[in-house]
Formats: C-alpha cells, sequence, structure tokens
C-alpha cells in the first residue's frame, strides 16, 4: 500500500523537483508542405466557407480539408500570428484554444494538451519542417531556442489528441506542426523592429531571390533582448537574456514534378541566473527533402536533418546533442476506395554529457543510440465522400524498451456538405528519455538523492475520441470535440527504500483517466469584421497504484479555459485587434484563476509600409501563471512598438 509522505520526505521530494528544474531551467515532421488554396497573405481576405476549406496534413500525413478531417485540430496562419502580435512561438500557440499555454517567467513556458502540463512537458510532440523539436534527454522542449522569423511562417497546425500513428512515440495528447513559407513566397526585401517595456528591443531582416528559374531561396537574421521578471515575493529573477538567430531556405520547383528544399538555421544565446555566470545556448540545424509527384494522388518524399543543441548551465549542467534523422514516405491510391500511405524513419542520437559539476550526473555520460520505425495507413472510402474509415499503426524501436506498437482507427461520416461527424480509437506511448532511467543526484556515489532506475518503461495512453463540426450558416461554423484518455505506467517519484525517505527512483507508478472537450466557434459578422471563440474543459483523475511509494497526485492544469478573439479591419489601413482569455487556478499549486486582455493596432499607409502597437496583459500590472508560490515569477504588463517594411 502506499504510504503517508511526511514533511520531511515531501521536502525531499521537492528537492529532486528542483535538482532537476535546475537541471533543465535554470532560472527557478516529417510532415508534407502543402501549399493552403491561397497564399498566406491571403488569407484575410477569404470568406469562412474558404478558410474551412483549407487543407491540413498533419492528421494523415496526406492533403486533406479542414472540415473533413477526424481529428480535433486548429490552424494558426501566418495572418493570426501577425495579427495577434506574437513575437515567439509560444505566444503564438496562445491562439490555439485546444493547448493549456502558460507563461513561467521571462523566457519559460509550460505548453501541453488535454493536461499534464510542465516546464517539462513530455506528451506533445512539436515540430518544424518536419524536424522534431523535442528533446531525447528529457522529451520536452526548450522553447526558448526554437523560434524562426515569424513573418516566415506559413501556419501551425495544432492536433489535441494522439498522433503515434502517423508521428511515433512522444505524440501521445497532441502535436504541434509548424511549416514555414516556402523562399518563392518571401521574395525581396524585409525589415522589421522595435522595442517596449518588457521586450526591450528586437529586429529582424529577410532578403529571398531567384538563383535560377524555378530556383528560389532567402536568408534571414533576429535578434531579441527581454527584460527580466520578478518573483511573487519581490525578489529580482536576474533573468533577462537574449538571442540571435539567421538562416537560409533554397527551393527548386522543378517541371518534372519534383520539389528540392534545403534549409538550415543557427543560433546563440545567454540568460541571466539570480548567481554565477550566464546560461549559454546555441545551436543549429540543416534539413534537406525531396518530394516527387507521381500523380494526383501519389507520391514520395525522402527528408533527412541535422541537428545540434550545446547548452551550459554553470555550475549544474552541460550538453552537447547531436541528431540524425532520415524519413521516406510514399502514397498510393489501391483500387478506388483505397487511399495508402506508408513510410519509414531511421533516427541516430549522439549526446555527451559533461558531468563536470557535483550536483548531477547522467550515467553513462555519452550515449549514441539508434531508434526506427515502420507506419502504414489506410484511408477506406466506405461511401464514397460520404464515410471514410482510417486505419493505421506504426512499429517503432527504441534502446528502452524494444519495440513498441501503436495503432489507432479514425471514422469520419459528412452527412452533407455543412457537418462532419467523427470517432477516433488509439494507443499511444511516451518512450523512455535520458532523465527517466539515467539521471542521478548527487553527481559521485553513494547517490543518496536519486538514483538511476534501468527498469522504467513506456508510459501508456488508450484514447477514445468523439467529433462533431458544422456550419449552419455560410458565415458561422462550430466545432466540438469530446475525449477520454485511459493512462498507465505514469512516472511518479519513488523511494528506493519504503521506510527511509531517500534516495528516491523514477518509476512507473501511476495511472488514471481524463475526460473532457473541446468547443470552438468561428464568427464572420461583416466580411470586415471576424469573431473566434474557444472553451475548453478537463477532467483528470490519477492514483498511485498499491505498491507505489509516490506523494500523492498533483494537478497542474486548469479544468476549464475560455478565449474570445475579436478581428476588425478599419478604414485607411488601419487594423484592431482584441484577444481575451481565462484560465481557472490550479489546483495542486494555489495558482489563482485570471483574466487577460491583449490588443494589437495595426497601420499600413501603403503595402510597403507597416506599424503596429501591442499591448499585453493589459488588465493585471503582473499575474501568476504557473508554478509552486516559492518558485514562481509574475508576468507583467508589456507594451511594445513595432515598424515593418517590405521592398
Amino acid at each position: 500500500m502506499a504510504l503517508l509522505i511526511s514533511p520531511r520526505e515531501r521536502r525531499n521530494v521537492q528537492l529532486l523537483t528542483l535538482v532537476a528544474g535546475t537541471l533543465f531551467f535554470p532560472d527557478s515532421t516529417f510532415a508534407q508542405i502543402t501549399g493552403s488554396t491561397s497564399p498566406t497573405s491571403l488569407l484575410k481576405k477569404l470568406s469562412l466557407e474558404e478558410l474551412m476549406d483549407l487543407e491540413v496534413t498533419s492528421v494523415s500525413k496526406r492533403p486533406e480539408k479542414l472540415t473533413e478531417v477526424a481529428s480535433a485540430i486548429q490552424v494558426i496562419t501566418g495572418e493570426d500570428i501577425r495579427r495577434t502580435g506574437a513575437t515567439s512561438l509560444p505566444e503564438a500557440l496562445r491562439l490555439a484554444s485546444n493547448l493549456q499555454v502558460a507563461q513561467l517567467d521571462s523566457r519559460q513556458w509550460a505548453i501541453s494538451a488535454r493536461g499534464f502540463n510542465s516546464s517539462s512537458a513530455n506528451k506533445l510532440l512539436v515540430l518544424m519542417d518536419g524536424r522534431t523539436l523535442y528533446s531525447p534527454l528529457h522529451a520536452a522542449v526548450f522553447w526558448e531556442v526554437q523560434d524562426t522569423l515569424l513573418e516566415d511562417t506559413n501556419r501551425i497546425e495544432v492536433i489535441s489528441g494522439p498522433g503515434a500513428t502517423q508521428w511515433g512515440a512522444n505524440a501521445v495528447n497532441g502535436v504541434i506542426n509548424i511549416t514555414t513559407k516556402s523562399a518563392k513566397d518571401t521574395q525581396g526585401l524585409l525589415l522589421t523592429g522595435g522595442g517596449g517595456t518588457v521586450l526591450r528591443g528586437f529586429g529582424g531582416i529577410r532578403y529571398g531571390g531567384t538563383l535560377a528559374p524555378g530556383v528560389y531561396y532567402r536568408i534571414y537574421g533576429k535578434y531579441s533582448d527581454r527584460d527580466r521578471t520578478w518573483f511573487s515575493d519581490g525578489r529580482n529573477g536576474a533573468n533577462d537574456w537574449r538571442i540571435g538567430q539567421g538562416g537560409f531556405r533554397v527551393d527548386w520547383d522543378a517541371a518534372t514534378g519534383d520539389l528540392v528544399t534545403l534549409q538550415g538555421d543557427l543560433y546563440d544565446g545567454r540568460v541571466g541566473q539570480p548567481a554565477g555566470t550566464d546560461v549559454r545556448m546555441s545551436g543549429g540545424n540543416v534539413l534537406g527533402r525531396w518530394s516527387h509527384t507521381l500523380s494526383e494522388k501519389s507520391n514520395v518524399t525522402l527528408q533527412w536533418y541535422y541537428d545540434r543543441t550545446h547548452r551550459i548551465i554553470p555550475g549544474t549542467f552541460a550538453e552537447d546533442l547531436d541528431t540524425y534523422d532520415v524519413d521516406f514516405q510514399h502514397r498510393l491510391p489501391l483500387g478506388e476506395r483505397h487511399d495508402l500511405v506508408w513510410g519509414v524513419n531511421y533516427r541516430v542520437i549522439d549526446d555527451q554529457q559533461h558531468n563536470d559539476y557535483p550536483t548531477l550526473a547522467f550515467l553513462p555520460e555519452r550515449v549514441v543510440r539508434e531508434s526506427y520505425s515502420v507506419f502504414v495507413q489506410d484511408e477506406i472510402a466506405l461511401r464514397p465522400e460520404r464515410l471514410n474509415l482510417t486505419v493505421g499503426a506504426k512499429l517503432e524501436h527504441n534502446y528502452y524498451t524494444g519495440f513498441e506498437f501503436q495503432p489507432s482507427a479514425r471514422l469520419s461520416w459528412l452527412p452533407d456538405d455543412r457537418q462532419t461527424v467523427w470517432a477516433a480509437l488509439s494507443r499511444a506511448v511516451r518512450a523512455p528519455s535520458r532523465v527517466d532511467g539515467e539521471l542521478v543526484a548527487p553527481r559521485d556515489p553513494p547517490f543518496t538523492i536519486l538514483q538511476a532506475n534501468p527498469d522504467f518503461v513506456s508510459e501508456q495512453l488508450v484514447a477514445y475520441e468523439l467529433g462533431y463540426r458544422v456550419q449552419p450558416r455560410p458565415q458561422l461554423s462550430l466545432s466540438l470535440a469530446l475525449f477520454y484518455h485511459d493512462y498507465d505506467r505514469l512516472r511518479t517519484t519513488e523511494r528506493v527504500n519504503p521506510a527511509t525517505p531517500r534516495p528516491l527512483y523514477l518509476g512507473n507508478g501511476q495511472e488514471g483517466t481524463s475526460m473532457g472537450g473541446e468547443l470552438t466557434a468561428d464568427y464572420r459578422v461583416t466580411r470586415a469584421w471576424r469573431l473566434r471563440a474557444g472553451f475548453t474543459q478537463l477532467h483528470l483523475h490519477l492514483r498511485n497504484k498499491s505498491v507505489s511509494t509516490a506523494p500523492a497526485p498533483t494537478y497542474t492544469d486548469p479544468e476549464h479555459q475560455f478565449s474570445l478573439r475579436s478581428t476588425l479591419d478599419l478604414p485607411r489601413g488601419f487594423e484592431w485587434d482584441v484577444t481575451y482569455r481565462y484560465v481557472s487556478h490550479l489546483l495542486s499549486q494555489s495558482v489563482p484563476a485570471y483574466s487577460e486582455l491583449d490588443i494589437h493596432l495595426g497601420w499600413s499607409p501603403t503595402p510597403r509600409w507597416e506599424w503596429s502597437i501591442v499591448g499585453q496583459n493589459l488588465l493585471h500590472s503582473s499575474h501568476a501563471e504557473f508554478n509552486a508560490v516559492t518558485s514562481r515569477q509574475n508576468i507583467p504588463r508589456s507594451v511594445y512598438g513595432k515598424l515593418t517594411w517590405r521592398y
């Protein structure tokens, strides 16, 4: 039976949490790129009906109409990002009402879908142009170094619910698929810059041109400087930070039906700490993709990428990580009723930990590990254009647990041209990372705080989903997704000896369920005025298994949240955008419920010039969004101005 935890034992658990938190956060795709029905710059001119006919690729790895997809998916366009005034990808993701997005401090974010949110959320897979962004070190995302010139973002497809059949382990509660514009759509010169109260200064430059007939390129660079935040008790967070990034992209659209892409990025940043020297983070990537069209419904794609990460937290942690990935996909029709997609993937990580500090260590210090997978998916037209069944599975092999089988079945029914009913049954796993089985504390034996657990196994989910979309009027669309998730083998902090508070180890001692719903509405009041609303309800019920010695389950997700966004085109090139959001309290962390308001006022006197002023978190001078009281930092009100010139 689970044992009661004394105050002293709870302090030991908190110490372990602090150690892991200090490690990662010291301050406390293969996706097909298919064009939308119109360039992103023209999306604001489309009717709602045309917007709903946009094609998405993240659910089935093939183009599908947004209205007919058998999944809970939302699309954030590049135009949406521009008009919200977002200056980072996490800020842009607030536009997806099916995500839980919380800012921790000046640079850290907690982002998840359908629960289990934290600064190291590990059940949400994030990709950019087919490149996986989560770190194999802890299966989460370092959001502060995942960036691009936001003006080059084509769209962000956000799936809530499992996508493991298509994307593999870690696509448990959702998938975020970010795609950037082709070089063909970013020709000419763009200069942008500005500054304000929290975002003290930022700037970006991009130039696109033509190398040869059908061969387009762009290069870009950007820089930002953000101010510190403050602890709830008034202490200085001393976490101001600066980061610069640059990159390129080349696209060759050959007349033979071949599309070749080569792109890459480099970044370097510094983050302040309350004591000691700055955190240093740098890295880069290069990606190549070849796509060949065989017919209207058949194509092949081969993609490879290399990603390099370097991070040093003085006094705590240092890492050099290299990732190599190759992915192949083939889509082909089989007869008149089958649309088949299959593919294979091979990945190698070379992770070098520098166990130079006594706080903690990873054992072994360096690992080189492979993973590989094969997937197949078949869309069967049971009743052409009205009733479709999609079945598929991914077989994936990883170093820790061997083979993992992740199947899914999705059914969509279109009673008429304005309604879609869908249902899905899926299995997904969160494969172990190095943190789960190879982290020890302190660095040198005996490991009196945390011991490694080589027997840690994958966390498991079986998900049941039901959805309905309807467009009762040409200017109004509604979408509802209901879900029931059954979890097993969730990660817990266990005691090596049940009779003593430490040492601890990470085990699989928890199970539970979650259920809820996601409701969205989109209404074109007039051609110039659009309203969008989103509401989510989430109920988690977790329990420790009888053999577990872990503390009682904690809940770090709001039970409900609501957002309302208004975009209004005004005469003489003005635009006025307002976003309101409400987030209910976080019970385990005692974070109060809060409401906030963001405003964007833009003016384009000519097509080449754009001026804007943005206010964020305007309802309070500061407010808390995440973390326990002792480590909580407040997010301040922010105002900045921006000027953009295109030529």
